[in-house]
C-alpha cells in the first residue's frame, strides 16, 4: 500500500476503550473485523446496500462499510457482540430463534441491530412499518416474513410489559 497514510484512533468499542493506528482509508467495518477481531459485523455488497456491515455509531445505525474508522475518534462503536451481551436485544434473539428467522445468519446481526432500533422507539409498528424499516438489508433465505413475526412479536411482548 504504497502512500497509504497512518492514524492513531481512539474510540470505545462494545464498552472498551480501543486505540489503533490505522490506515486512514479503513473503514469502520474492516477496523472491526481485521483489527479487533468482531466478525459479527459482516461485509456483503461494500456498497451500503445489503446491511451487513450495521452497526451502531454514537446511538445511531450506520452503515460500517461506508464509513471510515477514523470518522469514529472519540465516539462509540456498539456491535452486534456488545449489544448482544448487555442483554438489550435477548428476547428480540429468542423470537428470531423461534420463528426461523435466523436461516443461514449473514444477515442477522444487521437485522437485529436495525429491529432494535425500530423497537427501541417503543410501541407495536405496523407490519408494513417493520418491512419498511427493514427495508435496507437483505436476506436471501427467509422471505423476511420470519423476520417480520419475530420483530412484530417482541414489540408485542415488550408493549405489554411497559
Amino acid at each position: 500500500m504504497s502512500g497509504a497514510r497512518s492514524i492513531d484512533l481512539t474510540c470505545t468499542v462494545n464498552g472498551e476503550t480501543v486505540s489503533e493506528t490505522i490506515d486512514a482509508r479503513t473503514s469502520v467495518a474492516d477496523f472491526l473485523r481485521d483489527r479487533l477481531g468482531l466478525s459479527g459485523t459482516r461485509t456483503g455488497c461494500e456498497h451500503g446496500v445489503c446491511g451487513t456491515c450495521t452497526v451502531r455509531v454514537d446511538g445511531q445505525i450506520v452503515r460500517g462499510c461506508l464509513m471510515l474508522a477514523v470518522q469514529c475518534e472519540g465516539g462509540t462503536i456498539e456491535t452486534i457482540e456488545g449489544v448482544s451481551d448487555t442483554g438489550e436485544i435477548a428476547d428480540l434473539q429468542e423470537n428470531f430463534r423461534n420463528r426461523n428467522a435466523l436461516q443461514c445468519g449473514f444477515c442477522t446481526p444487521g437485522m437485529l441491530l436495525t429491529a432494535q432500533e425500530l423497537l427501541a422507539k417503543g410501541g407495536v409498528p405496523s407490519r408494513d412499518d417493520i418491512r419498511e424499516h427493514l427495508s435496507g438489508n437483505y436476506c436471501r433465505c427467509t422471505g423476511y416474513h420470519a423476520i417480520v413475526d419475530a420483530v412484530e412479536a417482541t414489540a408485542q411482548a415488550r408493549a405489554t410489559k411497559r
